[in-house]
């Protein structure tokens, strides 16, 4: 739960430097790899865990 917390953290920041570069290609380019850090954050919260039974 804690690694889907950082890549959710870390995809809000990296959103937020591709919102100020958003007139550029590279902004928007910034921007998108962003929120699908957050969304791949969220979706990971929501997955159960596997368990190794050896």
């Amino acid at each position: 739960m804690t690694i889907s917390w950082i890549v959710t953290g870390l995809g809000v920041i990296v959103s937020l430097l591709g919102w100020y570069l958003t007139p550029t290609a590279w902004g928007y380019g910034i921007f998108g790899f962003g929120l699908a850090h957050i969304v791949l954050g969220i979706l990971d919260m929501f997955r159960t865990p596997v368990r190794n039974e050896t």
